[in-house]
């Protein structure tokens, strides 16, 4: 695993105004709330040609010890190569003010060549060999099944549905998406992918400690990682990136509930129907009322990046899908908005309708003797994560404002989006018009692929 920070620097338009490291930003900001000199001033002070120095007189200055002022560094690029699935996974989860991207297994062709050392993710000597088993079996699966398909889509193009006109170069691409959003339900959990994150330090913080608060040492070993590069922009707001009892203990609660389950229960191996939970908070108080009815809110709304007046923001939207592949899972856990969550407690095996391979039976009760024998250890249960694949399914909640959610529907209903990710957003869509008839004539769903 390579983690990497990125500086930024001004474009050549900004060369003249005023550039600032990150925790000078912020003690800056921090002392521009409680003066009335203006910025001008306050940069004066600075002595730019040792800004550290300036840091530290500002720190003493006022007491900056509380996290907030972390929020004022701007947002700092990272980027982690080579860390598993599951922990990119587990990032976004944490940084819910993250904005970021992970690589994609829609449009990247993965193999074994993207495993990680056995010892790394917390599993035991006595069984690396029957996980590496496990993995290849997996990938050999997977290029198998997207082989197939592949042929499949070159000798029929219609199942592919090409738009009319499409070029060869489009077709192409088309072609192999088609076999690839299909296939990688049986890419492994433990796979190693790229992710890229941009977060203020308070974010930064807050996700590194609940990262270091994970009893897996691939985690700690990425909490420590981020940790050593975010030292190089804001040394003295690092104090606040280290687990303590609450992070500690919370994140063991949700483990454990997982590995509760899964011990009771054992891996679950069979699909999972479709169940989706959908409550929407309208109240409002009585010294705040509305000044605009449902259809007013909409007014002027082109397509999904349209402002959509506060009748829409002010309500709140819970969604829960009891089981959901982490293939998609993985997409939907990035929205910026609200607040999401999984405990991963497997429910189920995923694979769309028609997609067989004569190896699944095999390779699912391979997968399941191998997190049993996990189980037996409470050091190394917590490693389950790593035999689960992206067709494992998973609860999954989002909570958020209706605009977002709104937002949610459209953009995963729409041209381009993976039929899976339509078939869940288009549910959730039927069970929101239910409860709210008034928006139907408002949200715009789509039919997905191709893009």
């Amino acid at each position: 695993m390579k983690i990497t920070a990125l500086g930024i620097r001004p474009p050549p338009v900004a060369q003249d105004n005023p550039a600032v490291t990150p925790e000078l930003l912020a003690s800056s900001l921090a002392r521009y709330s409680r003066s009335n000199k203006g910025i001008d001033s306050i940069l004066r002070s600075i002595d730019w040609k040792d800004p550290d120095q300036s840091v530290d007189a500002i720190f003493r200055f006022i007491d900056y010890g509380h996290a907030s002022i972390a929020g004022m560094t701007g947002g700092i690029p990272m980027v982690i190569d080579g860390c598993s699935m599951f922990i990119a996974c587990k990032i976004f989860e944490l940084a819910q003010l993250c904005d970021g991207q992970e690589s994609s297994s829609r449009y990247i062709k993965l193999d074994a060549t993207r495993l990680p050392d056995p010892a790394e993710i917390g599993i035991p000597d006595h069984l690396a060999a029957e996980w590496r088993e496990l993995m290849r079996l997996s990938f050999s699966c997977y290029r198998e099944l997207f082989e197939g398909l592949d042929a499949k889509a070159k000798a029929d193009p219609s199942i592919v549905r090409p738009p009319p006109g499409a070029d060869e170069k489009v077709r192409d691409r088309l072609r192999k998406n088609y076999a690839l959003d299909r296939a990688r339900y049986f890419v492994p959990f433990a796979t190693k992918t790229n992710a890229a994150c941009i977060m203020t330090a308070r974010v930064w913080n807050e996700t590194i400690k609940q990262l270091d608060s994970l009893p897996l040492p691939e985690a700690r070993a990425c909490a420590e990682g981020l940790r050593r590069e975010l030292r190089k922009f804001t040394p003295r707001l690092l104090r606040h990136s280290y687990p303590d009892s609450a992070s500690i203990g919370q994140t063991v609660q949700v483990i454990n509930h997982a590995i509760a389950s899964l011990r009771k229960n054992d891996l679950p191996i069979d699909r999972c129907s479709d169940e989706v939970y959908l409550r929407l908070e309208r109240s409002i108080p009585p010294f705040l009322p509305d000044h605009q009815e449902i259809p007013q809110a909409f007014d002027g709304k082109e397509n999904r990046y349209s402002t959509v007046g506060p009748a829409v923001k002010r309500m709140l939207v819970r969604v829960a899908w009891n089981n959901m592949a982490i293939a998609e899972l993985r997409d939907l856990n990035r929205h910026r908005s609200g607040y999401r969550f999984s405990p991963f407690r497997p429910v189920g095996f995923y694979l769309p309708d028609g997609i067989t391979h004569p190896q699944t039976a095999a390779l699912l009760d391979k997968a399941r003797i191998f997190i049993g024998k996990l189980m037996q250890s409470d050091a190394s249960a917590p490693a389950y994560v790593y035999g689960l694949h992206l067709g494992t399914q998973v609860g999954f909640e989002h909570s958020t404002n209706l605009d977002k959610f709104i937002y949610e529907i459209e953009l995963r209903t729409g041209l381009g989006a993976h039929f899976r990710y339509a078939e869940h957003l288009n549910a959730a869509c039927r069970e929101l018009v239910k409860i709210a008839p008034e928006l139907a004539p408002f949200i715009k769903t789509g039919s997905a692929e191709p893009e």
